[in-house]
């Protein structure tokens, strides 16, 4: 089976997306709210495009996906090899064995990043449910400069992952617009406590310059290897929110760590899902907030 290098090469210097986001695999996905709040956080951020690579959804998620599409934010792109393949649906091979790991998790990496390697200036490589925060600064336009006025020549920048558990809830109605509450999904806005950062790496995510790597995996790279062409970056200065089922279950609140940056973008993009919600017919019209 072979799959095709869609890049092409420009002789310029000059890119049609500043920052483009690569979504691996979106399968049975529900999770609506979320994804409409970070697609509208990524925008504030200073995203031009967001590739999903879609194997299934609910009817709903693809009148979103329909929406970004249209606005010229999203390129879904269609993952049928679960057609041809035994396809793992679990990252360990206990959860679910399978002829090639998790949904092709890694090729459609691959794709993406050839696809934009000469499309965009950055590619980030990220989930849904995970967004890259600056701390001093509020996009990633004004990030990356500070960045590679630190780190210097390296093109590659590894951010720590913190998991903010999904099960604990700040549901003060300031965070949680009413009309809101019937669309299937997590508002990332109620979940601003995360766990302990585990020791190590973790499962870090990364911006890099596309035409510097070779090979990649889902944390990292292979060609040039992460530790040669990567810096770590200070939490101080920009990490990963994770919002999600508990990695570490067994922690109580008082275990955890309450971290609010979220709650500055959210003021801005509230409104904004709200609308997206509403265009997509999934809030009542008489609702709006």
């Amino acid at each position: 089976m072979y799959l095709e290098v869609k890049n092409k090469k420009t002789e310029s210097d000059s890119f049609h997306y500043n920052f483009t986001v690569c979504i691996s695999t979106m399968f049975d996905f529900n999770n609506m709210l979320q994804l409409v709040q970070s697609l509208e956080t990524l925008q504030l951020l200073g995203v031009d495009r967001v590739v999903v690579y879609k194997t299934s959804s609910s009817p709903e998620t693809q009148q979103i996906l329909d929406y970004y599409t249209h606005k010229g934010l999203v390129e879904v792109i269609p993952w049928t090899l679960s057609r041809f393949l035994n396809v793992s649906r679990g990252w360990l091979p206990e959860h679910g064995p399978g002829e090639i790991h998790y949904f092709g998790q890694i090729p459609v990496l691959h794709d993406c990043l050839y696809r934009y390697m000469y499309q965009s200036r950055y590619v980030a490589l990220h989930d849904i449910d995970e967004l890259i925060l600056p701390q001093k600064v509020f996009s990633w336009s004004e990030l990356l400069p500070l960045l590679e006025e630190k780190y210097g020549a390296k093109q590659c920048f590894m951010f720590q992952n913190n998991v903010f558990p999904n099960t604990v809830t700040d549901t003060r109605p300031s965070f949680m617009p009413s009309n809101w509450q019937n669309v299937p999904g997590v508002n990332i806005l109620t979940h601003l406590y995360h766990e302990p950062v585990e020791s190590g790496y973790g499962d870090f995510k990364i911006i890099v310059n596309p035409r510097a790597v070779f090979t990649l995996t889902v944390h990292g790279l292979l060609e040039p290897g992460t530790f040669e062409a990567c810096s770590w970056v200070d939490r101080n200065i920009a990490r990963m929110y994770h919002t999600r089922h508990a990695k570490q279950p067994k922690l109580t609140q008082d275990k955890l760590t309450y971290d609010d940056r979220l709650l500055s973008y959210g003021a801005r993009f509230t409104p904004n899902v709200s609308t997206v919600l509403r265009e997509c017919g999934l809030l009542q019209k008489d609702s709006i907030q």
